[in-house]
């Protein structure tokens, strides 16, 4: 065991995972002669070769396409995306393209490929560069949806996503690159749609994934110095959910609050509070909280970045709501 970035979990899982298959094939802007643009695929060039690690225009439209054209002919290809506000230039081909063929062609082509990159907000980057779409690409049947919080499941993950022979979205964050954790160095999978009880619990559940994990943990570490439990789940995929998770949780604690970076109008945590009200109502003691940002579009000054998303403070005083404590 050592300890590693987030950068380099996913560095290792992309580069493990092209030295056993040759058709798989990293492209982006940036990802080959810079290192990325985050330094994810440091030194992939020098190993793999142009061939294999490729410079792209900035035409994300364009590359995205490629790469579904590669996956539909026999290739497997990454496709990053230097933050995923970009990949609305390329949601036609994701979506109308390789979210889709496999459907439409009776199962006769296949898309195997993985977009990733950051999503949501890391700071003073302004509205354009700041939105939350998990949710979005999430609400798409043909697409998987993998959300991790930390190095350890972010290898995983990926290397299980590379594997995979439907399309993945892959979202991370740029906050979260520098993250460190101990990783195996032997080879792990973890499956998509499994999620994860990152701490036992027996009064309220909280559900959270991606970086908001880290409010999820520190607001339930607060919570305990006063003598409340909080179980914490990590969904880690959003496509498709770990409902039974959630639903085994919530009828041993009775109580659920969920929080998330995206907007509250068709969020995931609406999904689940649907879900867990048609499942677990009798065990349900209060009704269901959800922690989101503010519904406007994320402001460029830090004082009002900390207004609007999720944070500690919310999540606790959403938790003693729910305990009827507030």
């Amino acid at each position: 065991m050592r300890e590693i970035q987030f950068r380099e979990a996913l560095r290792e899982a992309m580069s493990e995972e092209m030295r056993k298959d040759p058709s798989i094939v990293l492209l982006g802007e940036e990802v080959a002669e810079y290192n990325g643009a985050y330094k994810v695929s440091q030194g992939m060039l020098a190993e793999f070769g142009a061939e294999r690690v490729l410079d792209t225009p900035i035409a994300e439209l364009g590359f995205a396409g490629i790469g579904v054209g590669a996956a539909m002919n026999g290739l497997r290809p990454i496709i990053e995306f230097m933050t995923f506000n970009f990949s609305l230039v390329a949601i036609d081909q994701i979506i109308n393209s390789a979210a889709k063929i496999l459907s439409m062609s009776g199962g006769q082509y296949s898309a195997p490929i993985v977009f990733r990159g950051p999503t949501g907000n890391a700071g003073q980057l302004g509205a354009q560069h700041s939105q939350n779409f998990e949710n979005w690409f999430a609400n798409t049947p043909g697409l998987k949806v993998v959300v991790p919080s930390n190095p350890y499941d972010a290898k995983g993950l990926l290397k299980a996503s590379i594997r995979d022979n439907d399309p993945v979205i892959f979202m991370e964050s740029e906050v979260m690159y520098g993250d460190k954790m101990d990783v195996p160095a032997e080879e792990y999978i973890i499956p998509i749609g499994l999620a994860d009880t990152k701490r036992a619990g027996t009064d309220i559940t909280i559900v959270s994934f991606g970086k908001i994990m880290k409010v999820a943990l520190a607001a339930a570490e607060e919570l305990q110095k006063e003598g409340i439990s909080a179980e914490v789940i990590d969904l880690r995929t959003v496509r498709p959910i770990d409902y039974a998770a959630i639903v085994t949780s919530v009828k041993k604690t009775n109580r659920l609050v969920i929080v998330e970076e995206a907007w509250p109008l068709s969020s995931i945590a609406t999904e689940i509070t649907y879900h867990v009200q048609k499942h677990a109502f009798d065990y349900l003691d209060a009704p269901i909280q959800r922690v989101n940002s503010f519904d406007v579009p994320l402001p460029y000054a830090p004082t009002l970045i900390q207004a609007i998303l999720p944070n500690v403070e919310k999540t606790i005083k959403a938790v003693k709501a729910t305990l009827y404590r507030d």
